[in-house]
């Protein structure tokens, strides 16, 4: 019941804050069945909203305003998340072909997608660029959460994921605009080359203000390393709003702006490093969850099988036509080879984002469009069941994984940072030729030392002569100045064997 007044009071608060709670542990609950079965968390969140829509608790469409203003505010905790957790020298070869996806790429896939959306659904020309438009982005919260658990090589896995924090901000501006202009019934249309310069132009603003933010934000938050640590993840995630909204308030493009500012600030070395990044990643899942379960409520279960088939069609010619026509443009100007081009493609997982841009042609007043979010629902639904659990195969098929990868550890410790000391955790997968090679044979440079192996489940403090072996995980223990030296050279015998490198 509410208070006396009608509005919503005491009692309503312990309802809301009781269902929530349930969600948010069902929904933790989820993510080890996802382990087990190779599917995104987040399609779990999603099902949830589907099941409790299926219950009365659904979202009207009257509703669909806010759900997208929820749906940004959860993008851009996501996007910051990743920018967060994103090293730079490891998405620093990947950026230029990165680039082009998120540009050339998108281009290329809104322009085959509209064409079937032309031929097949038999709609108007500004209809079918929109419906490739919201299908054209490739979604950073399914890629944030399923490729990082596949060991693929730092250029593979650093271009999807830059690709995955680029391509928002163009597709967001592409479907505001055909929204807008599908709307009217105004026979002038705004001509493409405006359109394309003006899409440019807001992505140049906003990649300046992102910039300018984090490099601001990394300078202050420096001088506040002796400020309390609870503080200190709150102020860093204050600077990536403050990224979105002054980007936003110039009319540019704030989900770039704020993905940008985060991969500064992420890569600043700033303190309390485990702290904000711990925060950031509880921030991204919490809003990966909510975002989920309101996409999920916003579905009529019932309307969705009609659009069963055509959301097949259409995503066929999207997995087999779009994506790889899009990935070899843009690629095969950097030396990526087919079987990258092939694996770049199947991951191009679909996720929030199509479902959230689904809502604005809704809300824009384009005439007889609500049947495009349930198709894109569908879409999204049925081929994250198809890619997401392949994409480990797929990548041992064509050979793309990357036998041993360091991983930064987060360890919470100011005298760490101070002596500028790195911790990494190194798995030696089933086809290194890390195999068999004793320790001293690593030949690590002055300063980086393994001071731990981890061998099925038993703890070894190794010596010089100690025997590396598949499966064996190791504690690196490396100055910031050696750790680059120490990671070429692992990678060099993983790849050449012990006599690499002399």
């Amino acid at each position: 019941m509410g208070d006396s007044t009608g509005g919503f009071g005491l009692q309503d608060l312990a309802v809301v804050l009781s269902v929530s709670a349930v969600v948010l542990i069902v929904a933790v609950v989820a993510v080890r069945l996802a382990v087990r079965t190779g599917l995104p968390s987040l399609l779990l969140y999603l099902m949830i909203g589907v099941a409790m829509g299926g219950l009365g608790l659904g979202i009207g469409q009257e509703d669909m305003p806010i759900s997208r203003v929820l749906g940004y505010l959860a993008l851009i905790f996501i996007l910051g998340e990743g920018g967060l957790t994103t090293s730079w020298s490891d998405i620093r070869p990947s950026i230029a072909p990165a680039a082009l996806l998120s540009t050339l790429g998108v281009a290329v896939s809104v322009v085959v997608v509209a064409v079937a959306a032309r031929a097949f659904l038999n709609v108007d020309w500004t209809v079918a660029l929109l419906l490739g438009a919201i299908l054209a982005s490739t979604d950073a919260a399914a890629v944030f959460s399923v490729l990082r658990r596949v060991p693929l090589p730092p250029r593979l896995s650093g271009m999807l994921e830059a690709e995955s924090g680029f391509n928002d901000a163009p597709v967001v501006l592409l479907v505001v605009a055909l929204s807008s202009q599908a709307s009217t019934s105004m026979d002038y249309h705004t001509p493409a080359w405006q359109l394309g310069l003006l899409i440019v132009a807001e992505l140049a603003g906003g990649a300046v203000v992102g910039l300018l933010v984090g490099f601001a934000g990394g300078s202050l938050m420096r001088k506040m390393a002796g400020a309390a640590a609870g503080l200190y993840p709150i102020g860093v995630i204050a600077w990536i709003m403050l990224a979105y909204g002054l980007a936003s308030l110039v009319h540019t493009s704030g989900f770039l702006a704020a993905y940008l500012s985060a991969l500064v600030l992420g890569n600043s070395r700033l303190p309390h490093r485990a702290s904000y990044r711990g925060f950031a990643q509880g921030l991204g899942w919490f809003a990966q969850i909510g975002l989920f379960v309101m996409l999920g409520l916003l579905a009529a279960p019932r309307e969705l099988a009609d659009q069963l088939i055509r959301a097949v069609v259409l995503g066929l010619v999207l997995l087999l036509v779009a994506r790889p026509l899009s990935v070899w443009m843009s690629t095969v100007w950097f030396g990526v080879s087919w079987r990258e081009q092939v694996f770049l493609s199947w991951a191009g997982l679909r996720g929030a984002v199509p479902i959230v841009l689904a809502i604005v042609p809704v809300i824009s007043g384009v005439p007889n469009i609500t049947w495009l979010f349930n198709l894109v629902f569908v879409l999204v639904v049925v081929f994250t069941l198809v890619q997401a659990p392949t994409l480990p195969w797929a990548a041992r098929k064509l050979g793309v994984v990357s036998a041993e990868r360091a991983v930064d550890l987060d360890v919470e410790s100011v005298p760490l940072e101070e002596l500028g000391v790195d911790l990494l955790e190194v798995t030696i997968g089933p086809t290194s030729r890390l195999n068999g090679v004793e320790l001293f044979e690593l030949r690590l440079p002055v300063g980086a030392d393994v001071s731990l192996i981890v061998r099925d489940g038993t703890a070894i403090v190794p010596g010089l002569h100690t025997t590396l072996r598949r499966g064996d995980k190791l504690l690196v223990v490396t100055t910031t100045a050696a750790r680059a030296i120490a990671e070429r050279q692992m990678h060099a015998i993983d790849r050449g064997g012990r006599l690499a490198g002399w």
